[in-house]
């Protein structure tokens, strides 16, 4: 059987402080495309990903995680040059903050001359993010290479901003979202990005400037307040969730594969956002970006406690 999602990006390696002020901190796995790869195959689609891993300890990390989530791994090249790239996650009253050591990272020299063309084609949905093509200026080029392979095999393409300005710069940033973003089908920014690159503050003017840049759907992702999904058409908003939140590291990744997998299931959009929003509202309730991701039966569970199964 084929694939139905293909994820392109960095992986990383994820060192998370326990609790806050903490010495110690607790590996694990993070890269917002391969969290979002785990969490749709968790929730049952048919994942691969495209990448670069360096020829290291916490890159035979990655792919025996991987292989243990069922994500295909034909299309990750390991890198006898470069490393696997890391990051860590502190906690405090302010929230969590991120550190980051991947300058150079194997990830960062993906090319477009190494993208599996036939397994994007054959995919129902091509997976990118902003912070794929912010990492360099060939994963950019990559990015939008497997955009135009995508457009060409009728592949629909979800496109998270995650911005991240520790990688680049605002007015780069501005840019390069604004020109994928009439490339996409589906276009998945948080509030708090949204706010950087559009300069406005009104979600409903963040979904106006979004669709008149070119997306033809946009759900906007607003945390615990849930989402609202724009379109030419008009707007649908979900509602959020209550929950014991302790680390939000990958929410919005979580969000981003769920909802992909229940679309490939065949739920309708207003319904997988639903879905979405609440195994991302669970993952918030553990440590780690990979590790509390739910799966079907408890986010099903929990939709029934909120009276939304």
């Amino acid at each position: 059987m084929g694939i139905d999602i293909v994820s392109i990006g960095e992986p990383m390696i994820e060192f998370n402080q326990v609790r806050p002020d903490a010495p110690e901190f607790r590996q694990g796995f993070g890269g917002d495309t391969s969290n979002a790869t785990i969490a749709a195959a968790r929730q049952g689609a048919r994942t691969a990903y495209v990448t670069r891993v360096g020829a290291d300890e916490f890159g035979s990390r990655l792919l025996a995680l991987w292989r243990m989530e069922q994500v295909d791994t034909q299309a990750v090249a390991c890198d006898a040059g470069a490393p696997t790239g890391v990051y860590f996650v502190t906690h405090s009253a302010q929230g969590h903050a991120f550190s980051y050591l991947r300058a150079g990272s194997a990830a960062s020299r993906l090319t477009g001359a190494e993208l599996p063309a036939a397994l994007i084609r054959g995919a129902r949905f091509l997976h990118v993010s902003g912070i794929s093509q912010a990492i360099s200026t060939s994963a950019c080029d990559a990015v939008f290479d497997a955009i135009a392979i995508a457009r060409e095999g009728g592949t629909q393409v979800v496109y998270d901003a995650n911005l991240r300005l520790k990688l680049w710069s605002l007015a780069r940033a501005r840019a390069v979202i604004r020109e994928t973003l009439a490339h996409c089908d589906i276009f998945l920014p948080s509030l708090e990005d949204a706010e950087l690159f559009t300069g406005l503050h009104d979600a409903e003017a963040i979904i106006d400037w979004c669709l008149q840049a070119g997306a033809p759907t946009v759900v906007l992702k607003l945390g615990k307040q849930g989402a609202i999904i724009g379109t030419a058409h008009g707007r649908v908003r979900i509602a959020g969730h209550t929950v014991e939140a302790v680390d939000a590291t990958g929410a919005g990744d979580c969000f981003a594969g769920a909802l992909m997998a229940r679309l490939v299931a065949g739920d309708a959009l207003a319904d997988a956002a639903r879905y979405a929003n609440a195994a991302a509202a669970l993952t918030t309730t553990g440590f780690g970006a990979v590790a509390p991701i739910p799966r079907p039966e408890a986010v099903r569970a929990f939709l029934a406690s909120h009276g939304t199964a």
